[in-house]
Parts: structure tokens; C-alpha cells; sequence
């Protein structure tokens, strides 16, 4: 049971690393009619599905949670809606390196915290350590550092150029 969760915990990892490195072959994949952010974003939604569900085969629940659960889990959580509402579906989902055009946003949380969608999802992960077992909350926090880390190094060469 250990492997298979964490296999589908860290599912959504390797998927992210190939389209920050490869974003063309992702551009060639979805075609002409297919936006590839969109596309991106439905199976990042399948594989967090998975890794929800991963974590709720394991996790222990009691109510009410601990008092700090709230507002980590609420703070972290203002955090991703925040990015997903200044960035878009092109923005969170890669559009820039599948050649769109991503406006710079400087507001609240950009400019104030690094990486501010991983913050949010590590704090709302961190809440949830009072019902799920320490070593999954760390293999899914230590995919996002990860990922942190690959996305810090932005190559332009491997941009994907826009297909028309």
C-alpha cells in the first residue's frame, strides 16, 4: 500500500518536469485545435485527483482539527486561488512556455513571496500533517521544491514556439 501511494503522491511530478523541458513536444502533442494550457491543466487536474486520493486511503480524519489547521490551510489556499486569479489558466499552466504571451504580474502575493502558488500548497499540505502520515505530506512537499527548483532555471531555447 506504502508504494502505490507514493507513487500516486508524487504522480504529477515527472508530467510537470516534461513540459518545463520539453514544451514543444507538448505544443506538437495537443495540435492546432487544442490549447495546451487548457489541455495541461485537465490532467494536472486528474493527476491531483490522484494524489488526493492517494492521501485519503491513509489518512486518519477526527473533527474538529487542531486550531492551527485553519488558518495555514485557509492562508495557503487564498494563496493558490490568488495566483490562479492574477495568472489565469494560460499563466498557471505553463502558457509562457508553450509560446503565449503571459502579462507580468507584480500584485499581492507576486513580488512579496517566491513562488507563492507552491508556498500556498506546501502551507495547505503542512495543515493537513493532523490526518495524513508525515512521510507522504513530505514526498508531495519535497515534488513541489522540486519543481521550485526546475522552474527557477528558465531556459528561453526550449520555449515552444506558438504552432499556427
Amino acid at each position: 500500500m506504502g508504494i502505490v501511494v507514493a507513487l500516486g503522491v508524487i504522480s504529477p511530478f515527472p508530467f510537470y518536469y516534461w513540459l518545463w523541458n520539453w514544451p514543444q513536444s507538448w505544443v506538437h502533442l495537443c495540435g492546432k485545435e487544442r490549447d495546451p494550457s487548457k489541455v495541461m491543466a485537465h490532467v494536472a487536474h486528474f493527476l491531483k485527483l490522484l494524489q488526493f486520493i492517494s492521501l485519503f486511503s491513509v489518512s486518519q480524519f477526527y473533527w474538529p482539527p487542531p486550531l492551527y489547521f485553519w488558518p495555514i490551510f485557509a492562508f495557503g489556499q487564498f494563496l493558490n486561488f490568488r495566483v490562479y486569479q492574477l495568472l489565469g489558466e494560460a499563466g498557471t499552466y505553463y502558457g509562457v512556455r508553450f509560446g503565449k504571451t503571459i502579462p507580468w504580474v507584480t500584485e499581492f502575493p507576486f513580488g512579496v513571496i517566491q513562488d507563492p502558488q507552491y508556498v500556498g500548497s506546501i502551507m495547505s499540505l503542512l495543515a493537513c500533517l493532523c490526518w495524513v502520515p508525515y512521510q507522504y505530506i513530505l514526498l508531495w512537499v519535497l515534488g513541489y521544491m522540486f519543481m521550485i527548483h526546475v522552474e527557477s532555471k528558465e531556459d528561453q531555447s526550449t520555449r515552444a514556439k506558438p504552432l499556427h
